[in-house]
């Protein structure tokens, strides 16, 4: 029986609904598909469950990333080739055309496809005919075409780098993927989902207290989905079956924007907090005097306290080959990588010091000086500085500004009324 529902597309958003009711719709044809989306949003697994759940199930699905393949093979990937045809070519190979036969061929990223190849799968799809390199007779294909691309091809196509009735014979049945800013009410299902997809074995899956998942759902993901996996990802490894809470989980082991929204939320709590390190680094693997979270003094206890003081390290010196960039006694954290051996170098703790700042600054991080500072007016400074700089690389166009800040358009023009930015250019 056929399934009227893809099991990878997570979700309960209004996007994510209306999608899986497209999807149900377009599967029973076989008419070429388009999807278009940012990086990211699962423009495959709606490929896939087009395919899934319509009548070419039963048959091949054969995916190919039109950008990933070098030029000069791109034509042989797709259509094949006779033996001889060209240097190296000692065996008949089939194309991804004849191997997707009575299925469907996903041509991911046709954005990236040459223009000379652009004309060629024209002709293939108009006349569902190909012509390996090097053979004398077309082969007959019976495939459904489900295209995906990142770009904007309108705009590719004004500027003349994809044919337009190319763009027009794929685009029959448009879908478009929803980026996970815009679908808020996604990110919760999406985190259990992953949480226990990616959960080590026999260990139960992270959980996420309340402000945790907050915090998750104000982050703008600009990888969007693929983003949150491979984060659920990275916590399922450092803490396995815990509780992630806001405190739990130091800047260093999130994304910037991320460790930005944390340090805003407890800087309104007014918190000096005590960073718990995951059970995996924490027996042998790092050691940390103070993470660095700009304006929060943020210390280490518990059994990890003793560590980089004397006596309690687990490792001599030489065994750390970070040491010299990240330790001394001003030192922020050392991460001890076994697998990693740069040569030794010898530096004075001035030295290490000097690399610490040159490291910190050029990350954009200040570190936070002896007589303290205002989080919150250090926040603020921040916030005006990055909105500067937006409305001067676009000129002062809001919306440009707006989508490269990944705010909301009303959110923006509140806080460039709130600085009095109105005359930056």
């Amino acid at each position: 029986m056929k399934s009227n529902s893809h099991p990878h597309i997570i979700g309960e958003s209004q996007a994510t609904l209306f999608l899986r009711e497209l999807i149900k719709t377009l599967s029973a044809s076989s008419s070429t598909a388009l999807i278009a989306g940012e990086s990211g949003t699962g423009k495959e697994l709606v490929a896939q469950a087009l395919h899934m759940q319509g009548p070419r199930a039963s048959g091949p699905f054969v995916p190919i990333n039109c950008g990933a393949i070098p030029r000069d093979l791109i034509e042989s990937e797709l259509f094949g080739h006779r033996k001889g045809s060209f240097t190296g070519a000692v065996a008949d190979r089939l194309g991804r055309f004849e191997l997707a036969h009575s299925g469907t061929l996903f041509l991911d990223e046709i954005g990236d496809l040459p223009m000379d190849m652009q004309v060629k799968l024209l002709r293939v799809l108009q006349e569902r005919c190909i012509l390996p390199v090097g053979a004398s007779r077309e082969v007959p294909i019976d495939v459904r075409v489900v295209a995906a691309t990142h770009k904007k091809l309108e705009a590719e196509v004004e500027a003349g780098r994809f044919r337009e009735d190319l763009y027009y014979r794929i685009n029959v049945l448009p879908v478009v993927t929803t980026p996970l800013r815009e679908r808020t009410a996604d990110i919760a299902p999406l985190l259990n989902f992953y949480a226990g997809k990616h959960a080590l074995p026999k260990t139960k899956a992270i959980v996420f207290s309340d402000d945790m998942m907050q915090l998750m759902q104000d982050y703008a993901w600009p990888g969007n989905v693929r983003e949150l996996s491979n984060l659920v990802d990275r916590f399922s490894t450092l803490y396995p079956s815990q509780l992630l809470q806001v405190q739990t989980i130091p800047a260093c082991m999130m994304p910037l924007g991320l460790a930005a929204l944390q340090a805003e939320w407890m800087g309104q709590r007014g918190m000096s907090t005590t960073v718990t390190f995951p059970p995996a680094l924490s027996a042998s693997t790092v050691a940390v005097s103070q993470v660095a979270v700009p304006g929060l003094d943020t210390a280490l206890t518990g059994p990890l306290s003793g560590l980089g003081q004397e006596g309690g390290a687990p490792f001599e010196s030489d065994d750390d080959p970070m040491a010299h960039l990240l330790g001394g006694a001003g030192g922020s954290f050392s991460f001890p990588v076994k697998s990693f051996n740069p040569a030794p170098l010898a530096a004075s703790n001035d030295e290490i010091n000097e690399v610490e700042q040159a490291i910190l600054l050029a990350q954009g991080i200040q570190t936070l000086p002896p007589e303290g500072m205002s989080l919150k007016q250090h926040l603020v400074e921040v916030e005006r500085s990055l909105i500067e700089q937006a409305l001067a690389r676009t000129q002062g166009n809001v919306s440009q500004t707006a989508k490269l800040l990944q705010l909301q358009r009303t959110t923006l023009i509140e806080k460039i009324n709130k600085y009095d930015l109105r005359g930056v250019g």
